[in-house]
């Protein structure tokens, strides 16, 4: 017992004890031990930095946060769909109704032309009367007889059937005939478009009212996204900045700006690369989306951004557009019509003449938008009549869109 006793207490040995009683070290001779009792090496980790670990947590803040402008732009996008879907209502019904002002006036033209004929079939009637009265006293009872007669239409009837004027007559007063028949068709026609062109602007004041009801309703929520939006893109740049500094950039601020302009032309479609039509971000494809159908395509662009004509035209329309806040319509050689929407100035008027590569407007943000952009469509066999797909009217005039739709 002595002899243990001078183990523990002789001064030269004395640390030993103390150096295995440390826990640290104890761990690392149990894992050791633990090793060599398993038959393996002892595997000793990579320990982490805590730099390394703040880098790791700002990425995840970073993806996290532009997850959230993703999805905020998103809603954004299908507000800006579904109120020009709204909106586009009202602009058929304006143009049905246009087109229904163009028909009443020509069918007005066709009753007034017409009554001027009869006008002139009834003098020539007249005419015919007195001929036949001068020339046939013989046969007074029957020229008598005919100028009783309450209508150039009784006359004719009467005429013909007492054999008392020549073919060249009775080929005067048939054509008054047709011309009379003219006469009430037209007058019914001109009656029917009357009908018709209320029907019209009933229609036409209704849809717009029910736009501008969505807008009105849909304007707190958008805005509402829209700052939201912006708050998040100001958190992105701050969260992105800071991860940039974690990894050592010299100036975050650029370096960040530097990385969101190299994203955004990855994504930004070649629209412009022949110089025509607007360069910018295709955000919205033609077709059904989130439930109604998008008559276009959409490219985002900071407001200023030149729109150019993609092909020699007239200028249909340019100024106030429901839903579009302003638009232009060219109407091209083989018939379709381009419609630039959402545009912040034009600088063409209705019926120009352009060309193909000039610069009819720019990019705005006017109307019901998601924020700067240009919304495209092409129309066929007349303005609202039918809207296709742009993608292959835009393929054959050289304008490439990168894929995107």
């Amino acid at each position: 017992m002595a002899t243990l006793h001078r183990l523990y207490t002789t001064p030269g040995r004395a640390s030993w004890p103390r150096r295995l009683r440390s826990p640290r070290r104890a761990l690392v001779v149990a894992a050791a031990v633990a090793g060599l009792l398993a038959g393996t090496p002892m595997a000793l980790a990579a320990p982490v930095t805590p730099a390394a670990s703040e880098q790791e947590d700002l990425a995840r803040e970073v993806a996290r946060i532009e997850d959230a402008v993703r999805a905020a732009e998103e809603q954004l996008q299908r507000m800006t769909v579904e109120a020009e879907a709204a909106a586009d209502a009202a602009l058929v019904a304006r143009a049905q109704l246009a087109a229904g002002q163009a028909e009443a006036e020509a069918t007005a033209t066709e009753l007034a032309e017409a009554q001027a004929a009869v006008i002139g079939a009834e003098q020539d009637i007249a005419d015919l009367s007195r001929e036949a009265y001068m020339g046939a006293e013989e046969r007074y009872g029957d020229i008598e007889l005919l100028l009783d007669a309450e209508s150039p239409t009784e006359l004719l009837q009467q005429a013909a059937t007492m054999e008392v004027i020549g073919d060249h007559r009775s080929d005067r007063l048939a054509e008054y005939l047709t011309v009379e028949q003219r006469v009430q068709e037209a007058d019914r026609a001109a009656q029917a478009a009357v009908v018709r062109l209320e029907e019209l602007a009933r229609t036409a004041d209704e849809a717009e009212a029910a736009a501008n009801a969505h807008l009105a309703e849909a304007q707190a929520e958008f805005d509402a996204r829209a700052a939201e939006k912006t708050r998040l893109e100001e958190e992105l740049r701050q969260a992105g900045e800071r991860m940039l500094a974690a990894q050592g950039a010299a100036d975050p601020g650029a370096a960040w700006t530097d990385r969101q302009v190299q994203a955004q032309t990855l994504s930004t479609a070649s629209a412009a690369a022949s110089g025509m039509l607007t360069a910018g971000r295709v955000t919205s494809c033609y077709g059904a989306r989130w439930g109604t159908m998008h008559q276009g395509v959409d490219i985002a662009a900071p407001i200023g951004t030149p729109i150019y004509v993609p092909e020699d035209g007239v200028v249909l329309q340019a100024g106030p557009a429901s839903g579009f806040g302003q638009a232009v319509y060219v109407q091209h050689a083989d018939g379709q019509i381009t419609l630039y929407g959402h545009v912040n100035r034009f600088f063409v008027s209705a019926g120009q003449v352009v060309t193909a590569g000039e610069q009819i407007a720019e990019v705005g943000n006017k109307g019901q938008s998601t924020g700067p952009h240009l919304h495209f469509e092409v129309h066929q066999g007349g303005l609202y009549a039918s809207r296709v797909n742009p993608v292959p009217w835009l393929d054959a005039h050289g304008i490439d869109l990168g894929g995107a739709c």
